[in-house]
């Protein structure tokens, strides 16, 4: 049985890396999914990857930062199936901004907020009302483990932006809850998705790469897939009573 079958999600920065591995999670556990991202010829190709058909997965062109296309986005979800169900705020990361104090500047430090932050509160601000009307919805977002401990391969911008996240998700979920929304947020460790994360790891000595791994118990760096799961998870009545928590996906890294 499909966890979420005739489900209908969006999922933000899904055009490649955790995006299009929770996109395709979500395809597979039944769900119809809009997949949103900034880069129309990427967010295209993920959508055709994904379903040939174009019978339930669609890729849409659209920034997370500014409201109007959002709530455009989110309007025309409704026209096609009906509902929104589901909403998994993806889009973030440091942004190729500098992660040494020195060198970022006022502009690094409003990309990763209005992203991170100010792009999952818009996004948040679009669907509840929908989700309200209806009397239920999920929402999953996408925290790190630097939001409530610190970050080894970006700035103080991205750890205080996924604070941020963490803290607003506890409060929708307390404010939602009696509307039947369900708020969480997953918080992976270092997760080799994207070029820039890709090409910081590869960067780093034997040396340094060891000291990183020594410090999981698991022993290795987790896959978007993994993370994807959870999300899943999150959505699905598997996890019903859960609403409010940030779930560490991280191999027990966070125990060190």
């Amino acid at each position: 049985m499909k966890r979420l079958l005739d489900r209908n999600a969006i999922v933000t920065g899904a055009a490649q890396g955790m995006g299009l591995a929770i996109a395709k999670a979500l395809y597979r556990e039944g769900a119809r999914v809009l997949l949103m991202d900034v880069n129309q010829g990427a967010v295209t190709a993920a959508t055709k990857e994904i379903d040939p058909s174009g019978s339930r997965a669609v890729g849409r062109r659209g920034d997370v930062a500014r409201p109007e296309e959002v709530q455009a986005l989110v309007k025309e979800l409704k026209a096609l199936w009906g509902t929104v169900d589901i909403l998994v705020n993806n889009a973030g990361g440091a942004l190729h901004t500098p992660h040494v104090l020195e060198e970022i500047q006022e502009k690094d430090w409003n990309l990763v907020v209005d992203v991170n932050l100010k792009g999952t509160f818009l996004c948040c601000r679009a669907v509840i009302p929908e989700m309200a009307r209806q009397g239920k919805g999920v929402i999953v977002n996408m925290s790190a483990l630097a939001g409530h401990w610190r970050a080894s391969l970006a700035g103080v911008q991205y750890v205080a932006a996924k604070a941020g996240v963490e803290g607003l998700t506890r409060q929708l979920a307390y404010d939602w809850g009696k509307s039947g929304i369900r708020v969480n947020a997953v918080a992976p460790t270092v997760t080799l998705t994207g070029g820039r994360v890709q090409g910081l790891w590869e960067a780093k000595s034997e040396e340094e790469k060891k000291k990183v791994l020594s410090a999981i118990p698991l022993g290795r760096l987790g896959t978007p897939e993994e993370v994807a799961s959870v999300v899943v998870f999150l959505a699905s009545d598997e996890s019903s009573f859960i609403t409010g928590i940030t779930l560490d996906v991280n191999g027990g890294r966070y125990l060190r």
